[in-house]
């Protein structure tokens, strides 16, 4: 206007700006750096620091706010039977859609033969065999021999028991508990502000992230396992919408559109940054301020689904492994479907929740129905491209169960959930 000063112009500008939801803020990032890739080639990794930087503020965000938040979220609930029956339930849903998540992965692989015609020679039975973790070796290490040097080194699942032993003891204190416990929740407060901080950049580091991810795969690598590609993506897809939205609806009795819209800021960061645990601040934002779910319920059922529940790695390996069968002309037999759900569920237990680590339990999958570990190079090449679908599946999922046990013990606020979702 011709009164405004060109303070009112930065201030009309800034006001904008703000008022675009973040989610549309990230998607425009991802677009630009799809965009920037395709054009400059390799030369767009020089914006790869710009994705390294908020990875990076990703990453110191979770050990404290996972510690913080768990603690806050075991005092905050006060009865051992509340806490017991959270825990029964979500273990419960997450083993449920992971049994969903690998058979859809080996139906889409058996459907659509996404190896066939390809052919490949490699020396079957080669290779180091490989075991999936004991469940002896699973509960040995979840007690942390040192808890300081569990959460110095980010062992999720050990920071997991050791925030819950220590909620427990300061609710069975009682009132001595009461100085620390309103310590922790301060922390907890002033890691959620933190964390809203660094969403603020989002847009900058998922443009670098995808900038370099877009520049470094060309059409002459992807071209020949697009199939495969779009074999994982498609189940991935089906999996959400039918698996989560339906479990919803039918057990939440909840719209499945709200809840897809409410995570799209953790699934854009999950898919820019391949890493479930890496996304963990940014899950846990979603379903408290989106989706509603108390902070308490949030708290405690996110680390643990980071960490235990790996729906997109029971995806991809379902259809790698019958992708590398048909690749090399190996026809599969019931047992052998079979001890894929069964070490192909184990495996996802135990996958850590970082980039990459699903090519590492593809292998133990693969050494037990007799498969050469010498084909995961074929994978190798795209594991990135398949790796931030799964992962994206992994986030989905573990704010869909969120969502459930918070509905299932009445910490669900449904006028927040139901709300549209501002960003």
């Amino acid at each position: 206007m011709p009164g405004d000063t060109p303070d009112d112009s930065q201030a009309s500008r800034t006001s904008l700006w703000r008022r675009i939801p973040l989610w549309q803020k990230i998607l425009a990032g991802l677009a630009l750096g799809v965009l920037a890739g395709v054009v400059m080639g390799e030369d767009a990794s020089l914006f790869k620091p710009l994705g390294d930087i908020f990875i990076s503020a990703i990453k110191m965000l979770i050990v404290p706010l996972v510690f913080s938040t768990l603690v806050v979220g075991i005092t905050g609930m006060r009865d051992p039977k509340k806490m017991g029956r959270i825990g029964a339930r979500t273990i419960a849903l997450y083993l449920l859609t992971t049994a969903f998540a690998i058979t859809i992965g080996l139906a889409a692989s058996w459907l659509f033969e996404p190896g066939v015609g390809l052919t490949m020679s490699f020396e079957t039975g080669a290779g180091d065999t490989q075991q999936a973790p004991s469940l002896i070796d699973i509960l040995v290490g979840l007690v942390p021999q040192n808890p300081i040097e569990a959460l110095a080194s980010g062992n999720i699942l050990q920071i997991i028991v050791f925030a819950i032993g220590l909620g427990i003891s300061l609710t069975l204190i009682g009132d001595k508990g009461e100085p620390v416990v309103r310590v922790f929740e301060g922390f907890a407060e002033a890691m959620v502000k933190l964390t809203a901080i660094v969403m603020a950049f989002a847009p900058i580091g998922v443009f670098g992230l995808i900038a370099h991810v877009a520049g470094s795969y060309g059409a002459e690598v992807l071209l020949p396992l697009a199939k495969v590609i779009g074999v994982a993506y498609l189940a991935s897809i089906v999996h959400v919408l039918v698996v989560y939205s339906g479990l919803l609806a039918l057990l939440g009795r909840l719209n499945p559109m709200r809840y897809l819209q409410g995570i799209l800021d953790a699934l854009v960061v999950a898919y820019s940054s391949a890493s479930s645990s890496g996304t963990l601040p940014v899950s846990l934002r979603c379903a408290t301020k989106n989706l509603g779910v108390s902070d308490g319920v949030a708290g405690f059922v996110l680390p643990v689904g980071a960490t235990i529940n790996m729906d997109g790695t029971a995806i991809y390996q379902g259809v790698v492994a019958v992708f590398i069968a048909q690749l090399i002309g190996v026809d599969l037999s019931m047992a052998d479907y079979g001890m894929i759900v069964l070490t192909g569920t184990l495996a996802s237990i135990g996958t850590a929740g970082v980039p990459g680590a699903g090519l590492v339990m593809l292998s133990i999958v693969m050494a037990q129905i007799g498969l050469p570990l010498e084909a995961l190079a074929v994978i190798a090449g795209v594991d990135r491209i398949l790796d931030m679908a799964r992962t994206s599946v992994n986030v989905a999922g573990d704010l869909m169960v969120t969502t459930l046990v918070g509905k299932s013990e009445g910490e669900l606020d449904e006028t927040v959930y139901n709300a549209r979702h501002k960003g």
